[in-house]
């Protein structure tokens, strides 16, 4: 039986995990936290309970997926709900829910513009195509080489995608008012880059918010985590925790295993399901590395966040499950995030407060916030900068909400890139990963093989998919099957 040694239980890591040990290989994940599930990790505290990152469940099919083909479903783990509205809207000057029903959305865009009703409808025929597409022909693929995607089938549909029209024109070809514009390319936020900078095959997530729709795993997103680490359990996954791996051992052309305080791991493979730049930065000897600092000083990230999890000792009214603020202004905050990086002076925020859907994270009575502000990567955070932002939160919550929430919290935790860094050693203190612009897809992202070490792989934001849940589940089965086939042919 292979040996194979995992680093990092996020998705992608569970995932891979999963997947290898269905096969008969004997897998260890060794984990530097307490617990499982990366930046999906959850805490308790005073009665409330918080999930520490992804908050958005988009795309149930691909969750299904996953856990179909171990013999299971979803439903085995966690109980889903549909919300609707799917979230809430603060505009300037108008608050708007938007409808889980998609008739009921075509009315809303057609009160805002004329005839965008049925331009909606067009727009979400494309988006299913570019959904198909993109998810049964190009994220399962490796990204190893050109010729994966030189067939017939898959090149004939490069150009009905849009892979080389940028997201900013896809969408203005179908709207005009610029609240239907926010709507649109708001998903998109998830993948790190300007609209102007996205390929509009990624009309694809327009697709899964606003026909597969949004849900809600009871007990919080937590629960996904729970159910894959219970899987990957009765499969004969054991897991280390608590032990940062401190080396990736290497001999000739193969991996040997790690290194942690607790002493030496050794294996048949390893798969990197780390944050990839800190594995090939500071984990590999200098002779076994994929990339230079240049080439990671290059790449494009995806924006990190300024996170403040908030206990509140008052139910708080005017809010939904999932609340975006919209009341600034989006092309400075973008040029903040993007152009020219800095601490965003108006920033826009997104605000989830899950107690609205379920009664068991929060204590009676009360209401658990989770407030993002997305920042640009590699900034420098402080106490008086956290802060600094509270406070303008605060404001605006109490201001749009009417009501007093400052004196209120009795719990607050606030989080940044030195804690990105910090608990997942993640480049720059990034949050999403890589930016998915056409010059960071598919071959053109970093390497999910390394180029001297036949036995090492890499999964996760950093690599192909891309930035997500859904793309990191599938990430991690992308490297169990490359890795699978390698022993398989090692073995014969």
């Amino acid at each position: 039986m292979e040996k194979v040694i995992v680093i990092g239980s996020g998705f992608a890591g569970l995932s891979a995990a999963c997947f290898l040990a269905q096969q008969g290989a004997d897998v260890t994940v060794v984990e530097k936290n307490e617990q499982a599930g990366g930046r999906a990790r959850v805490f308790r505290k005073d009665g409330f309970l918080f999930d520490m990152g992804p908050s958005w469940y988009w795309m149930p099919d691909i969750f299904e997926r996953f856990f179909n083909q171990f013999g299971k479903s979803a439903k085995d783990y966690y109980t889903l709900k549909r919300l609707d509205p799917s979230y809430r809207v603060f505009w300037e000057d108008e608050i708007a829910d938007i409808p889980a029903n998609f008739t009921e959305l075509q009315a809303f865009f057609d009160a805002k513009e004329q005839g965008a009703g049925q331009k909606l409808e067009a727009f979400m025929k494309e988006a299913a195509y570019k959904y198909d597409v993109g998810i049964n022909k190009f994220v399962h693929k490796p990204g190893l080489s050109i010729f994966e995607f030189m067939n017939w089938d898959v090149l004939s549909s490069l150009f009905k995608i849009d892979m080389f029209t940028s997201m900013h024109s896809h969408v203005r070809s179908f709207f005009k008012h610029p609240k239907l514009l926010q709507l649109a390319e708001f998903p998109i936020l998830f993948l790190g880059a300007l609209p102007q900078n996205t390929p509009a095959l990624y009309s694809l997530m327009n697709y899964a918010d606003m026909k597969l729709g949004t849900w809600y795993p009871d007990g919080g997103m937590g629960k996904i985590v729970e159910g894959m680490y219970e899987l990957a359990k009765s499969l004969g996954v054991q897991f280390k925790f608590n032990e940062p791996v401190l080396k990736i051992n290497a001999w000739g052309t193969e991996a040997t295993g790690v290194t942690t305080d607790y002493g030496v791991y050794r294996s048949d493979a390893v798969v990197v399901a780390c944050d990839y730049h800190h594995a090939d930065s500071e984990l590999l000897p200098d002779e076994f590395k994929n990339y230079t600092a240049d080439y990671w000083d290059k790449r494009s990230m995806a924006p990190s966040c300024l996170l403040y999890y908030l206990g509140v000792n008052k139910k708080v009214d005017g809010l939904l499950h999932h609340n975006l603020f919209f009341d600034a202004p989006f092309e400075k905050h973008a040029a903040d995030l993007y152009t020219t990086p800095k601490w965003p002076e108006n920033p826009l925020m997104y605000v989830c407060c899950p107690s609205k859907t379920d009664a068991t994270v929060a204590p009676e009575g009360s209401e658990n916030l989770f407030v993002l502000i997305p920042v640009a990567p590699g900034m420098e955070d402080n106490e008086s900068i956290k802060e600094h932002y509270y406070k303008i939160i605060m404001r605006r919550l109490e201001k749009r909400l009417g009501t007093n929430i400052q004196d209120a919290v009795v719990y607050k935790r606030c989080y940044a890139h030195n804690d990105f860094v910090a608990d997942y050693n993640a480049f720059k203190g990034n949050a999403y990963g890589l930016a998915n612009t056409l010059t960071q897809t598919a071959i053109l992202k970093p390497s999910i093989k390394n180029k001297k070490l036949i036995n090492l792989y890499y999964t996760g934001q950093l690599t192909v998919p891309g930035p997500g849940v859904p793309p990191s589940l599938i990430s991690g089965e992308v490297v169990a099957n490359q890795l699978l086939q390698q022993l398989k042919l090692k073995t014969t």
